[in-house]
């Protein structure tokens, strides 16, 4: 027996909320049910109610999770902890660095109010956190190695994009191929992030704005480019919009240990997108069934996905799972 209808409020609409609206429309159990933004809702284009985040109040009652997606440099650090207040909520948090403090920060605040947060939700943070944990755990003695890219990262094109000076940018992360065939042959002991990738950036400035300033800004970047290989090319915003528009991204975890008496052994985890928001989209869609489905049965404060259990994901039931999937 069907279950009802899961009503999902979007808390922003750019490249992100589009892909939560399409992800929700390819299911069953997922009912969009207005997008929330902080622009004139009047000059948004869609098919289900406009709003402003200033109304959202007035919507409690009548949404069960909200998928928030603004971007992790300035959006989800407040808006997180202060919708978690009122809401049940899913976002897609993706400073590494900054995550045991963002998770402290809306626990309390989803606690007290009896809500539930699942965080970080995406592929990277997301899936490729729970290869991580699955990878060590069956291959205790060993090495994980993750490499993103090539493709566009939303979160450090958002971060460039906050900077003075800075009309639009794109951020491409590469993996290095070196890197890649050592950690593949057991090889890439010790390799850090910085070591086994760099990162591309396309930048249109505004009229005036000064390019030595932005570029330093941009090498400097605490968590983003600092640490990194980092090539800044400043280009025209029509070039960026017709020839960088796309939104492809892709990598894979490897975990590279050995059994026994030192018999080699390899896992991968690889993904290839054609549309890194579109792909993020489908995940947090997933994750806020998951978090219905918990906070219905007494679940609050925050959580991410390495404590769900992946059968709350699917929309199907367990009985289902366990004849076609397991």
């Amino acid at each position: 027996m069907r279950g009802p209808r899961i009503r999902i409020g979007i808390v922003g609409y750019g490249n992100l909320g589009r892909g939560v609206l399409a992800a929700c429309r390819q299911t069953s159990d997922l009912t969009p049910a207005a997008i929330f933004t902080r622009r004139d809702p009047k000059t948004i284009e869609a098919s289900i109610p406009v709003q402003s985040v200033h109304e959202l109040p007035e919507w409690q009652k009548r949404l069960d999770v909200l998928i928030l997606c603004g971007g992790s440099a300035t959006d989800l650090p407040r808006q997180t902890p202060e919708l978690a207040a009122s809401f049940n909520v899913v976002d897609s948090f993706d400073t590494h660095a900054r995550i045991p403090t963002h998770f402290r920060k809306v626990d309390q605040a989803a606690r007290k109010a009896g809500t539930l947060a699942l965080l970080c939700s995406g592929w990277d943070p997301g899936l490729f956190s729970l290869m991580r944990v699955l990878g060590e755990a069956v291959l205790p003695k060993g090495e994980t190695h993750t490499f993103w890219g090539p493709g566009v990262s939303q979160g450090h094109s958002d971060a460039i994009r906050r900077l003075p000076g800075v009309r639009h940018a794109v951020q491409y992360t590469i993996p290095l191929p070196a890197a890649l065939r050592a950690v593949r042959a057991g090889k890439g002991q010790g390799l850090t992030s910085a070591q086994k990738h760099r990162r591309l950036c396309f930048v249109a400035l505004e009229p005036g704005a000064d390019r030595k300033a932005v570029e330093h800004a941009i090498k400097t970047m605490p968590h983003y480019f600092a640490e990194y290989e980092t090539t800044v090319r400043f280009v025209s915003e029509s070039f960026l919009r017709t020839r960088h528009a796309g939104m492809p991204h892709g990598g894979q975890v490897i975990r590279f240990g050995v059994t026994g008496e030192g018999t080699p052994q390899r896992m991968e985890f690889h993904l290839q997108l054609g549309s890194n928001p579109e792909f993020t989209a489908g995940v947090l869609a997933a994750s806020a069934r998951a978090v219905y489905r918990l906070h219905r049965s007494g679940h609050v404060g925050a959580l991410t996905l390495l404590d769900i259990p992946i059968g709350l994901l699917s929309p199907h039931a367990p009985d289902r799972l366990r004849r076609q999937y397991l």
